[in-house]
């Protein structure tokens, strides 16, 4: 069994961390070392808009120091992430540039979509988490930039949204502008109900959870501390706010000792358990799981995955497509044509393997747009396919990047409407995107335009390339005039074969009922 030393680097809002893994298929994920160093850069950023050049001489001498320690553990290959906040920076691109320069590490600076479903990642991997989920479950991952809640039922995930009220960000907002102690975490907690409030109105009504899932500092010791066990990792909610409410009637200094915190004045502190309490108050779970999880953890299992170094068990495409159907539902789509559209899509995409050369990712793809493709008619019939663009690329899908994002939103987009020439999209897509795009766009305006009049008349369709006579030909059955589907079909067909070089054509099949 082959044992792989990785290091994973983390630059956060307020610290710069290292972990150093062992990687395994038996093992999985093995940490053999941590250490971090609070660099604040979430306060420059967020107060002048900038990084310090202080700052980033800090900075690039670390990263410099824990290269070193990732060569003395021999590791085979080390990943540099950076949060959010970097991108935030208005001289992001010269602080990385001297990264670069001065360390030799390419920092890959995360999306919110891509950092979320990093710690997903992480949360996933643990045994104890499809438990968690197989009822009902909201997984909270609070950072210092924002917070993601995504909520679980019957083991789907139902929605995730990211609510801009992180640590850092509430404490640069409000403690300098704040009186007191007191009227500082007041402010605080009116600006995260109102925040988990308006979660709670739009996206669960009046849905409950039963286990509350929170990744992010300082929790573990508050949980270890509630049950004076340092091995606990689940609590019944009510202790949590008990204890909550006990470390509210208490100093910064005395918090930080009673939790045996390393820093006595980490101001974090206050908003990070304020938000805690709020959610744990706000929610209606009963019991708290902590799985100490963190963003090296993700990192570390993106690389193990990419390099096939094991197979995580949990099914994340499952994820996506639970998600996307319950945002079709959310703007009220008819699923008997979602259903059909995303079945005949399929058939054609599996069919033409050759000819698109995409593989399973696209495919997974080109199932969510089908999936979403009518949600623009939710706010205009008129205007649907712009609409529907503007939802997803507004949207959330925990496991999407942000240009896979861009991608199944295009792909909606140019179904209906004309796709322009490279040069007029180049400026958000590469050339490869751009070709995914119109393949899938092909694929699912061909399909839809089979189910235009949204009454299912067809059905055991199949779909088989006829090579020498260039030709895409789909077989189906019907009980009903189709002239329409037909007619729309041919008018389509133009777009597709312009795409492929391939024209597709109907092969009818009339069934006679008696």
């Amino acid at each position: 069994m082959a044992i792989h030393t990785f290091a994973a680097i983390y630059i956060g809002s307020y610290e710069v961390s290292l972990k150093i893994f062992e990687l395994s298929s038996k093992k999985k994920l093995h940490g053999i070392d941590y250490v971090r160093r609070r660099i604040e850069m979430g306060k420059d950023v967020y107060s002048t808009g900038a990084i310090g050049y202080e700052l980033v001489d800090v900075l690039c001498g670390t990263l410099r120091e824990y290269l070193q320690i990732a060569g003395e553990y021999r590791a085979e290959h080390c990943e540099a992430y950076a949060a959010a906040v970097l991108r935030y920076a208005e001289n992001d691109l010269f602080v990385l540039d001297q990264i670069r320069l001065r360390t030799g590490l390419s920092v890959h600076v995360l999306s919110n979509s891509e950092h979320r479903f990093i710690n997903y990642k992480a949360l996933a991997i643990r045994e104890e988490f499809e438990d968690m989920i197989r009822t009902s479950a909201a997984m909270v991952d609070v950072g210092g930039a924002g917070m993601q809640i995504t909520i679980f039922s019957e083991g789907k995930v139902v929605t995730t949204q990211h609510l801009v009220i992180g640590t850092l960000r509430l404490r640069e907002q409000l403690a300098h502008k704040s009186g007191s102690l007191t009227q500082y975490e007041r402010q605080v907690e009116e600006m995260v109900v109102r925040e988990i409030e308006g979660f709670r109105e739009l996206y669960m009504g009046e849905q409950t959870v039963e286990h509350l899932i929170i990744a992010g500092d300082y929790i573990s010791e508050l949980v270890r501390k509630v049950e004076k066990n340092r091995d606990q990792r689940t609590v019944d909610v009510q202790k949590v706010i008990r204890y909550l409410e006990h470390l509210g009637k208490r100093s910064l200094k005395q918090i930080a000792e009673e939790l045996e915190l390393a820093s006595e004045s980490d101001e974090l502190m206050i908003p990070y358990l304020i938000i805690c309490k709020c959610l744990a108050e706000r929610l209606g779970a009963s019991s708290l799981w902590v799985p100490g999880a963190m963003v090296s953890d993700g990192i570390a299992c993106e690389y193990a995955e990419k390099n096939r170094l094991y197979k995580p068990s949990h099914d994340f495409d499952k994820d996506i497509l639970s998600a996307s159907r319950s945002m079709a539902a959310r703007y009220q789509n008819y699923f008997p044509h979602i259903d059909m559209l995303v079945e005949t899509s399929l058939l054609i995409y599996d069919a033409m393997k050759k000819e698109h050369g995409l593989g399973k990712r696209e495919r997974l793809l080109l199932q969510v747009a089908a999936i979403l493709h009518d949600c623009g008619k939710y706010i205009s019939f008129s205007n649907a396919p712009r609409c529907a663009h503007d939802i997803i690329l507004a949207s959330e899908i925990l496991g999407l990047s942000h240009l896979e994002r861009m991608i199944v939103a295009d792909v909606v987009l140019y179904h209906t409407v004309e796709l322009p020439a490279y040069g007029e999209l180049a400026d958000r897509l590469d050339r490869g995107s751009y070709l995914v795009v119109a393949k899938l766009s092909a694929i699912l305006r061909v399909a839809n335009a089979m189910d235009r009049s949204h009454r299912q008349k067809i059905r055991n369709v199949r779909a088989q390339v006829k090579e020498k006579e260039k030709e895409l030909v789909i077989t189906l059955e019907t009980t009903e005039d189709i002239a329409l589907e037909r007619s729309l079909f041919a008018a389509k067909a133009g777009y597709f074969e312009r795409i492929f070089s391939i024209k597709p054509v109907i092969r009818e099949k009339r069934i006679y009922q008696p």
